[in-house]
């Protein structure tokens, strides 16, 4: 049975899925694998998601609970590699990839959190999105969104602190 209407979607929202997927999971092959999930797992459903809701909000919330699934199913964590904090460049003037490498330094900062932490906080800062856009994203009240994003950035405050005292 042909669905234009999930292609046409697809084709539309795709992109941003994708971009989506990787900021949370922070590996491309990773992101691919959810997203994929993702819309297969909506296709066969469009009719039903498409009348009775957001399909953008369900499509999201399947992409983490995707991501949530393969950690449960392999039982593997991200680990935390050696990288340079920011400030531990020498005293000379930054080259022009100095607002890159913060950037990454800051993106490796969030791939330490778990994936709810991790995806709130990119839901809020990255995507620009409401607690309450945020928790029906993430299926949860938005006081819990609230406190995911407050514990997130707790964990970064102190992996920082951490890092800057050694």
């Amino acid at each position: 049975m042909e669905r234009p209407e999930f292609d046409d979607w697809v084709a539309q929202r795709g992109a941003a899925l994708l971009r989506f997927a990787y900021l949370v999971t922070r590996d491309h092959s990773r992101a691919e694998e959810a997203v994929q999930e993702a819309l297969i797992s909506a296709y066969p459903r469009w009719k039903r998601i498409t009348r009775d809701g957001d399909p953008e909000a369900y499509v999201r919330r399947s992409i983490v609970n995707a991501d949530i699934s393969r950690w449960r199913k392999f039982f593997r964590r991200e680990t935390v590699t050696e990288s340079p904090v920011v400030g531990d460049a020498p005293d000379h003037a930054p080259d022009h990839a100095a607002a890159h490498a913060d950037a990454d330094a800051v993106w490796a900062l969030c791939a330490t959190l778990p994936t709810k932490q991790r995806a709130a906080v990119v839901l809020r800062y990255y995507e620009d999105l409401s607690d309450g856009d945020i928790a029906v994203i993430l299926d949860c009240s938005p006081a819990t969104v609230r406190s995911q994003i407050h514990r997130a950035l707790a964990t970064l405050r102190a992996t920082v602190t951490e890092e800057v005292n050694r």
